[in-house]
């Protein structure tokens, strides 16, 4: 925990939480209700989250309900120390979390946030879940339910549910209109953007910018590389979502062929070795590379470094590194002295490089996230995946259109009764 010595540090959490919540005014409307209704009173949350400014303002809103906070990172290059001063000794939040810990530390962390015997558990990634089910099953009979905020995490969750494993009730955050369409797309393509550009200080117009995935999150990535003057590449393995990145304006071709193009590399496809030898020993001199997926296994970082003479930082958060085919006579075809740079030692760069989403779109994604935790603990369901409740959806945009002062039409009783009926042709 930290000492009261660190005042400025503290201060300085507390500014950025404040300045992040004028902009999530879905999140101020609920808690206000919170506070009036409690409807977590005694109820214990383990979340396991970035620690951002916008996080903070969404377990406050959770402390508001009346619930106890224990919370622990997802990801240890995302946690924002301040914030975590903050919220320890200003809003009496209980965090276990620093800025770029160790593996060991991260899963200790993980284990003191889930000795709280928490009632709810809140995961970003499912890391959270995975060390509960095989490290401390004896907790889970007192869990009610629980949310997943990304895809990678409801990805393993779904596998998890084939399996037959899942012991309590999970709602799917991610799944939401109001988080994947805007989180995903519109957050992911302008934080990733922000973390390359501050770790490198690159001009990216006129720049190949390849784009590994075209789900939501490589949408907004392309989109916005395209909006910043770069020639934008979409490598993908499924044909619908390949020809829709065609139809986009993009070129679609494999990877090894982009990667000869490339002058960055983004990941974001939540799998593993999306770059690996074969594609190291084809680009070109100088290529930057990240990952915006949850994990950082999208990049081989192993066998960049067992082919690389060495690795220095030559920015913060940037290391590159110098091939050499001297480590083994098996990969004499290896070019020497070629340079390929990795951002944020290929975890999330928006968060590892910048400060990850912009708070006025992780409004709508925490709104869900509150909305959801209040419908499990008034709902009884079955141990199964469920998606976020369409009433709850359509609630958080309607909360955010009255924020931005935007009315939109309804329906007509006419209307209604035509658009719900059969029997009225042309």
């Amino acid at each position: 925990m930290v000492k009261m010595t660190d005042t400025i540090l503290i201060e300085k959490g507390i500014s950025r939480i404040e300045w992040a919540d004028r902009e999530m005014p879905v999140l101020q409307q609920i808690r206000k209700r919170f506070e009036k209704q409690k409807p977590f009173k005694d109820k214990v949350f383990a979340a396991c989250m970035h620690i951002t400014t916008e996080t903070a303002n969404l377990v406050r809103t959770l402390k508001a309900g009346g619930a106890e906070i224990f919370l622990c990172a997802s990801n240890p290059l995302s946690t924002q120390d301040d914030v975590v001063y903050a919220l320890q000794r200003h809003y009496d939040i209980n965090v276990f979390a620093k800025h770029g810990e160790s593996n060991k530390s991260y899963y200790q962390n993980i284990q003191n946030v889930l000795e709280s015997k928490p009632h709810f558990v809140l995961d970003d990634g499912c890391d959270l879940v995975n060390y509960l089910y095989t490290k401390r099953p004896d907790l889970i009979d007192n869990i009610i339910g629980g949310t997943e905020e990304t895809t990678t995490g409801v990805q393993r969750l779904k596998a998890m549910e084939r399996d037959g494993m899942l012991k309590y009730p999970i709602i799917a955050v991610n799944d939401a209109l109001t988080k994947h369409m805007f989180d995903n797309q519109y957050g992911t393509g302008q934080s990733t953007l922000d973390g390359i550009i501050r770790a490198t200080n690159t001009l990216l117009a006129g720049k190949v910018f390849v784009v590994a995935g075209y789900g939501w999150c490589g949408k907004g990535l392309a989109q916005k590389a395209k909006g910043m003057g770069c020639k934008v590449i979409v490598t993908e393995i499924d044909p619908i979502r390949a020809l829709q990145a065609h139809m986009d304006g993009f070129e679609v071709m494999p990877m090894i062929s982009a990667c000869k193009k490339a002058d960055f590399i983004v990941t974001v496809t939540g799998n593993k070795n999306v770059i690996d030898l074969y594609h190291f020993v084809e680009m070109k001199d100088g290529v930057i590379i990240a990952n915006s997926g949850h994990f950082d296994v999208e990049i081989d970082l192993n066998t960049l470094k067992n082919i690389s003479l060495k690795v220095k930082e030559v920015r913060d958060g940037l290391e590159e590194y110098t091939l050499t085919n001297e480590n083994s006579s098996k990969l004499e075809w290896v070019p020497n002295n070629k340079r390929i740079l990795v951002l944020g030692k290929g975890r999330l760069v928006n968060l590892a490089c910048a400060e990850g989403h912009p708070a006025s779109v992780m409004d709508m994604s925490f709104a869900n996230q509150v909305l959801a935790a209040e419908f499990l603990s008034n709902t009884t369901l079955e141990n199964k995946i469920y998606s976020v409740p369409e009433e709850i959806d359509k609630q958080v945009a309607f909360y955010k259109l009255q924020s931005l002062n935007l009315k939109i039409d309804r329906l007509s009783l006419e209307q209604r009764n035509y658009i719900n009926s059969w029997q009225e042709g042309t």
